[in-house]
């Protein structure tokens, strides 16, 4: 059985992770300058979209279940992020604080609409919370990166974020269409996992003490783990051993297509 987090201990990462963006943008000198690992958007669209994002999980959050994401919840047309910094970091507070009041309402297993129907992950408010800690860490990650100050994701973030893409991101019941395979990642905290690949899709498990090699073994600290995951970090950064094919084909295959 996977290891999950308590809803409040999540709750607590949502903060520390939205006070620790919010740090890195009050110091940064100009924030007009380019993101390196969102190319697209300065660090003011990143903040903007951070702070929209979070509004939009909560309308998800509150609405309930739902088959499609409910009305009002797309950000274009939403107001611009204040551009003075002392509104700018009070609007990406309120954002934090809207999302988690929705969640504590909601409580963790309330049913509510999620992109990701087809994973492990349930489709619930303490789902979801699972997942905003670790868009709310890897962009913390961008704005440090943008400053030339990135800090590793702090353990307990790093390691919970390893299961959670796994879960909820890698899983799918739509049948895997390469080779049958299996990949195993070790995080030098102490966590493994098993990926399985087949007819059945992709399925997360935690990896047996006695369990024989994958056909890709993968190695490095969670932090190391989940940067590859979001892109951030290529896959010769981590220690690999047997077929990296399996890891490649699952980063470039999209089974919703």
């Amino acid at each position: 059985m996977l290891n999950i987090l308590e809803f409040p201990e999540v709750l607590r990462l949502i903060e520390d992770r939205s006070a620790a963006f919010r740090a890195a943008i009050a110091s940064a000198p100009d924030l007009d300058v380019q993101v390196p690992t969102c190319p697209d958007w300065t660090l003011r669209e990143l903040a903007q979209h951070l702070g929209d994002g979070r509004r939009r999980q909560a309308a998800i959050v509150a609405a309930g279940p739902g088959a499609e994401p409910p009305a009002k919840t797309d950000p274009k047309g939403a107001p611009t992020a204040p551009r003075d910094r002392e509104a700018l970091d009070a609007w990406l507070a309120e954002s934090t604080e809207v999302m988690l009041d929705a969640m504590r309402e909601a409580g963790p297993d309330r049913g509510c609409w999620t992109w990701w129907g087809r994973s492990q992950a349930p489709q619930t408010s303490g789902a979801v919370a699972r997942h905003q800690i670790q868009e709310i860490a890897v962009h913390t990650y961008d704005v440090q990166l943008t400053r030339g100050a990135a800090q590793p994701l702090p353990t307990d973030v790093a390691v919970e974020g390893v299961d959670e893409f796994l879960t909820t991101v890698s899983a799918t019941t739509v049948p895997w269409p390469f080779k049958p395979a299996t990949i195993d990642l070790h995080a030098t905290e102490g966590r493994s996992w098993r990926l399985t690949l087949n007819a059945d899709g992709v399925r997360s498990d935690d990896l047996a003490a006695d369990a024989e090699p994958g056909d890709m073994v993968m190695r490095g600290t969670a932090n190391e783990l989940v940067l590859y995951f979001y892109d951030r970090l290529p896959l010769d950064r981590l220690e690999i051993t047997g077929d990296t094919e399996p890891m490649e084909q699952l980063a470039e295959w999209d089974p919703n297509a």
